[in-house]
């Protein structure tokens, strides 16, 4: 069973930073897109940023110029690096990945456990 596993989440100050992470927990055969999703409490999740294997990106209007999305396929990790915090960006962040556990298994969506990230004005 493959799961995603997030960390880099907390509690940051209005204009700081966070660095968040998302690793594959083992060996898989491949991955295409990857992507951050976000849930503030009583609102819908949303798409924040996604990347696709080859390294395109895209990003929510709300958060460009502000927000970057990694990839290393090597490691088959995403990362999002948030600068210029503000508190609407307060939610729950959650990783997504489309996975094709082996050479024949067809791919996937994989979706992590969610990391808290709030920001306090």
């Amino acid at each position: 069973q493959v799961q995603l596993v997030e960390s880099g989440g907390g509690l940051v100050q209005a204009g700081g930073s966070l660095r968040l992470s998302c690793a594959a927990s083992r060996s898989i055969f491949n991955i295409n897109a990857m992507a951050w999703h976000r849930q503030a409490p009583g609102k819908q999740r949303e798409l924040v940023a996604a990347i696709t294997r080859g390294g395109i990106t895209n990003y929510a209007d709300s958060v460009k110029g502000r927000f970057t999305i990694s990839r290393d396929n090597a490691k088959n990790t995403v990362y999002l690096q948030m600068n210029s915090l503000k508190p609407e960006d307060t939610a729950v962040y959650y990783c997504y990945a489309e996975i094709a556990p082996f050479l024949y298994s067809g791919y996937n969506d994989y979706w992590g456990q969610g990391t808290q990230v709030t920001v306090s004005s």
